[in-house]
């Protein structure tokens, strides 16, 4: 069995991992979100240089609670897109140290096909076929997955504009919550009313694509509904009323897209996925539509190395042919498979 390494360094978390067989041995994550939450969003050079500190710290860390040493490493996996060029640079920079001091391949891999690996470490193999819904701060897609090492990954539908975590964040900013915005307006939302405000459900009229998303007019709906207050604004019922209004937009694609592919396993990840309502929600859902939902622990739907680690093991075990020393930083990666090519 093959010890991988795995090292994310996309956005705001410092992550290492190390997984075996589809089990995780350790691991260990820092995360710089304090330090860029006074600018109400992530500042990429302020990210790099909390990788830069934290980077080796972190494997360090993850190697010793998986009670290993460095040497017994046999693969490193590593994010190389999508992300913050210059914080995914640092992690790619230091996972080629590694690879190349311990003598292993090196697997540069797709940050999102990560959150999709990682769930195989608390519930074991995916199904031949399922639908991902991916939904976290930048990116919210519906995706048809086979094989995740081997097989192309379809995409059903992405969003065109605002992410559902974007939304999260600048929702929060509008009734002056804490950043990040996700765990503030789930709080907030605990008091609150999530019938109180008719938000809209963006794109799910029926001339509309029916696995495409967009977050953009339902943050406007409630930027106009704040300004038009003459009073005091009821943050409790504004929170859970646009967290009701993502939720019920997320069921119904995800849904639609499992009868479309005669999918009966979906699974839900990223960091949103970490939203108790949403999950409530979705699991309810999927119950009555006779769905299987798989949902990873609420600490592995953020970033993290597990994840990368995980989809490492994946490739190792599928004898992918490693994407070596050549591979090389892609910031705006689409996903297409759980490798990025060297260019």
């Amino acid at each position: 069995m093959s010890v991988v390494l795995g090292i994310e360094t996309s956005c705001d978390e410092t992550g290492a991992g190390l997984v075996s067989d589809g089990v995780l041995l350790g691991d260990a994550l820092a995360s710089s979100a304090d330090e860029h939450a006074r600018f109400g969003g992530v500042v990429p050079e302020v990210a790099a240089r909390a990788h830069v500190s934290a980077l080796v710290p972190m494997v360090r860390q993850a190697v010793d609670r998986a009670g290993i040493r460095l040497k017994d490493i046999d693969a490193v996996a590593v994010t190389a897109g999508p992300g913050l060029s210059t914080a995914v640079q640092v992690g790619l920079a230091a996972a080629k140290a590694y690879a190349t001091a311990l003598d292993v391949p090196l697997y540069g891999v797709h940050h999102l096909a990560g959150h999709a690996a990682v769930d195989v470490l608390d519930h074991g193999p995916l199904p031949e076929r399922c639908v991902a819904l991916i939904v976290s701060g930048g990116h919210t897609s519906l995706l048809a997955l086979r094989d995740l090492a081997r097989d192309p990954v379809v995409h059903l539908g992405d969003t065109v504009d605002d992410a559902a975590g974007e939304a999260f964040d600048k929702v929060a900013r509008l009734l002056g919550l804490a950043y990040p915005g996700g765990p503030a307006i789930s709080q907030a939302a605990l008091d609150g009313d999530p019938a109180a405000i008719a938000f809209p459900r963006p794109m799910t009229g029926p001339r509309d694509a029916p696995f495409g998303f967009s977050f953009s007019g339902l943050k406007t709906g409630v930027a106009r509904h704040v300004e038009a207050a003459t009073g005091p604004i009821a943050v409790a019922d504004v929170a859970a009323s646009f967290q009701q209004a993502v939720v019920d937009v997320l069921v119904t694609k995800a849904l639609r897209a499992c009868r479309a592919e005669g999918a009966d396993t979906l699974l839900m990840v990223g960091g949103v996925a970490a939203n108790r309502a949403l999950r409530a929600g979705m699991q309810e859902a999927c119950t009555a539509a006779g769905i299987t939902l798989r949902v990873p622990p609420i600490r592995l739907c953020t970033d993290n190395g597990a994840m990368i680690a995980a989809l490492g093991d994946l490739l190792v075990r599928a004898d992918v042919k490693p994407t070596g020393l050549a591979s090389a930083v892609e910031p705006g990666a689409v996903l297409t498979g759980a490798l990025i090519p060297p260019r």
